[in-house]
């Protein structure tokens, strides 16, 4: 053997590797260490824990909804190697256009939302398509397709925010779309969690059950070796991208309910949040690596990072940052994975 890969042998066995069970179960890990820390740093009231206060933990299930299904989105385009940076912007459109629809052009809730959710398909996989055919970074796609978006949310509603009224008459939008503010069960679970874990299920069947997913996986942990095994690797590329267009107009019918408006710059530093859940629940950026149950779990720790900051008083430009720093951690971590380059 030559010196040049004895040296490389000897790197290979200096190199630090962190067990694989340590990252099967690393967003569970610390979902537990920053519920306990916000248990411990949660304000007092009375002698009671605010955190822990029924309606508190309610509100944390609700907020965590929408970054929780678009994080499942990016996770599937995150599996292939790719990134979508648009995902904020599409829940602002899609936001701005149900209002528009329910309150300027007077649809009915069912039509605003097929529309709505087609408009996030096609938008998507467009984008993929562009990636996947002109092989242009989908960074660069997704930055384009962010501007795109919002562009097109302002141009839609004028560059104002619509307000959602309720009513029979012209100018208001029927009382069901309402529901998406409202909670089931005796009044204890929001809908929009309801909605969450029906997607959660959705896609966690979808991973562990069909030859798409499967394809998925192996496009993102060799995409040359995919495609001489014969998967079509532009189309599962479309599919991922089409998925998380989907589930951010989902995520943004389910804001513009919630908020009783939809503005060009609703969504806006969502794509962070989603990417952070994605990397804390053990995705590989590299691709080809990574579960939904992880994410769901980086999901809901991003949840109650936020309430409890929030809760803190904690200023919002302090609150980017640690979130950023979060990502950088968690995108480190993956480099002392077994196997990772």
């Amino acid at each position: 053997m030559s010196e040049a890969g004895t040296g490389a042998a000897v790197e290979q066995k200096r190199r630090f590797v962190i067990p694989a069970k340590v990252f099967a179960v690393q967003s569970y890990l610390a979902l537990v260490l920053v519920l306990v820390a916000a248990v411990i740093f949660s304000p007092r009231r009375g002698g009671e824990v605010v955190f822990l206060a029924p309606e508190n933990l309610l509100n944390i299930i609700r907020a965590t909804s929408e970054i929780g299904i678009i994080a499942i989105g990016m996770t599937f385009v995150i599996l292939v190697g790719g990134i979508d940076l648009s995902v904020g912007a599409v829940l602002g459109l899609a936001a701005t256009g149900s209002a528009s629809l329910l309150m300027v052009n007077g649809m009915g809730v069912v039509p605003t939302v097929l529309i709505i959710l087609l408009l996030g398909l096609v938008f998507g996989a467009t984008q993929g398509l562009i990636t996947a055919t002109f092989g242009i970074q989908a960074f660069i796609v997704t930055l384009a397709g962010l501007q795109i978006a919002r562009g097109l949310a302002r141009i839609w509603s004028g560059g104002q925010g619509i307000p959602i009224a309720y009513g029979d008459g012209p100018g208001t939008a029927p009382d069901t779309f309402a529901l998406l503010n409202s909670r089931t069960f005796n009044g204890t679970v929001p809908i929009p969690a309801l909605i969450f874990l029906a997607v959660s299920v959705i896609a966690i069947l979808l991973v562990r059950h069909t030859v798409f997913a499967s394809h998925v996986y192996a496009v993102g942990g060799n995409e040359r070796a995919a495609r001489l095994s014969g998967v079509n690797t532009t189309r599962i590329k479309v599919a991922v991208f089409a998925i998380a267009g989907l589930l951010s107009a989902l995520a943004g019918i389910i804001h513009a309910g919630q908020l009783n408006q939809g503005s060009p710059n609703d969504g806006m530093g969502y794509e962070l949040d989603a990417i952070a859940a994605v990397v804390i629940g053990g995705t590989s950026l590299m691709g080809g690596i990574g579960t939904i149950p992880g994410t769901i779990a980086g999901a809901v720790l991003l949840g109650v990072l936020n309430n409890i900051l929030a809760l803190n008083n904690i200023d919002s430009n302090v609150q980017l940052l640690i979130k950023g720093v979060i990502i950088v951690v968690a995108a480190g971590v993956q480099a002392f994975r077994p196997g990772q380059k």
